[in-house]
């Protein structure tokens, strides 16, 4: 899950300040985790705990950690709507990393990522774009060649991934669907040379920046890993309470 820390920490500038180019620096002054993270280790600190209650560990983590939930979510997390809200934002999507990690068995992969989404994104696209990209991490960190997880996401999933991201920094727009968000971070990770280029890849088309590089963040570094530099950095700007739930998560998965 290192790989979405990184995205959303790097992206935390640019998402309403895009930078449709790869040439920016990765990390600034004013570059801090935000929901993406948070919501990710909170998932993570959910699968080390045998109820699986990711309900309550959302609310907990959403209560704990103040930042910028989508209305609905933050409504949802104060208890206002109880259950779950018929969502099909990107958050199913940025959100479920550490379920690829957990788990050895492709059938387990879905079953968490619906489980982990529907809490509250239980619309069919809100589940679809939790278990598309807990797949495509758990392709890639078992080795599966980048063109054939994307044949598969195309026809397992229905997602077009044939925009290229030269073409996407032209016309792509400010969207927080996974139907707009997950195939784009994807074709950021398809066209990648390496964990860095994925990112810088991500930023560039815009959007809604932090997401999209979480989530192409998440599937670079099951292919190449997260530079030690770069693990360093991102890793000093989480508290210590997140930074505990992350070491023993990534100790027991080897994440």
């Amino acid at each position: 899950m290192l790989g979405a820390i990184v995205g959303d920490i790097v992206g935390s500038v640019y998402e309403f300040d895009n930078h449709r180019s790869k040439d920016f620096p990765l990390f600034t002054e004013r570059s801090h985790f935000t929901d993406d993270t948070i919501l990710t280790i909170a998932t993570a600190d959910t699968l080390m705990h045998c109820e699986w209650d990711f309900a309550a560990k959302y609310r907990e983590y959403g209560k704990k950690y103040s930042s910028s939930y989508g209305n609905r979510f933050q409504d949802w997390i104060d208890e206002v709507i109880t259950g779950p809200y018929d969502s099909f934002g990107n958050g199913s999507a940025m959100r479920v990393s550490p379920v690829a990690w957990f788990v050895n068995h492709d059938h387990r992969v879905m079953f968490l990522a619906e489980k982990s989404a529907g809490v509250t994104h239980n619309h069919p696209e809100g589940i679809k774009g939790a278990q598309a990209t807990a797949m495509a991490i758990f392709w890639a960190r078992n080795g599966v060649p980048r063109n054939r997880i994307r044949r598969d996401l195309e026809s397992v999933f229905g997602y077009d991934t044939s925009v290229s991201v030269s073409e996407l920094q032209k016309t792509y727009e400010y969207n927080e669907t996974c139907q707009r968000t997950v195939p784009e971070a994807f074709r950021c990770f398809y066209e990648a040379t390496d964990f860095e280029d994925a990112i810088r890849n991500a930023i560039s088309i815009g959007g809604d920046s932090d997401t999209v590089a979480a989530i192409a963040g998440s599937m670079a570094e099951a292919k190449w890993g997260v530079p030690d530099e770069i693990r360093e950095v991102a890793l000093g700007r989480l508290d210590d309470h997140l930074l505990e739930i992350y070491q023993r998560f990534a100790d027991q998965v080897g994440d």
